[in-house]
């Protein structure tokens, strides 16, 4: 079986963003790219009972390679990632994230940018744009996302949810785990009054901390 592991994987997060909250039901989609093939979610299928066969294995071009399952119907805005979105640190972009958290959703109705409400927003990159929204599984999301995806690892999709990538499907879940929390913060703060926010210096000054941050 192509891209064994990946496969597994992406069941494995699968099934992770529903018991994180992150998803509800079939909603929100993962992908694993591995050179020219791409392991990623199958559209309609309950995450819990997804095995790693049932997963779709493309090309970078949409054209199948193993699986019997239709992948899912935002496939061209995972493949406009791995073709086109460049890491600010020239990474390899090897996975994709795309969930519905509720925070997230809901601030992506208020706002063009993610306020700065806490320096974690730097695990985006200096700021977190909102993509207008479009219509899922078009041209004209997937080009929406490519240009709030400029310099930086993840965005907002406008009345829709988030995207997020990395090197490894472990990074690029994180930083969605991480932008539903900020956007948490930030709504939780405005309910009861008018947030602080951080200047772009601040988070700009982060986003060259985080490079070193961990264990190497």
């Amino acid at each position: 079986m192509l891209l064994a592991e990946h496969r597994e994987a992406v069941c494995d997060y699968a099934r992770r963003m529903v018991s994180d909250g992150l998803v509800v039901g079939t909603s929100g989609n993962i992908s694993v790219r591995e050179g020219d093939l791409v392991a990623v979610t199958p559209t309609g299928v309950d995450y819990e009972s997804l095995r790693p066969e049932d997963v779709p294995v493309l090309r970078l071009d949409g054209s199948p390679v193993e699986g019997d399952l239709r992948p899912t119907s935002e496939m061209p805005m995972h493949l406009a990632v791995y073709r086109e979105a460049k890491d600010p640190d020239g990474a390899d972009v090897t996975a994709v994230v795309h969930t519905h958290s509720t925070h997230a959703v809901a601030v992506s109705t208020l706002v063009d940018e993610v306020p700065a409400v806490h320096y974690m927003v730097a695990a985006i990159g200096a700021s977190v744009r909102v993509a207008p929204y479009a219509t899922y599984g078009t041209r004209e999301l997937a080009e929406n996302m490519l240009t709030a995806l400029d310099g930086r690892r993840g965005c907002l999709l406008g009345n829709h949810g988030t995207v997020t990538y990395g090197t490894d499907l472990a990074a690029a879940y994180s930083r969605a785990q991480q932008l539903e929390w900020v956007c948490q913060v930030w709504l939780a703060a405005r309910s009861v009054g008018s947030p602080r926010l951080l200047p772009r210096s601040e988070i700009e000054h982060v986003v060259d901390r985080l490079r070193g941050y961990g264990q190497k």
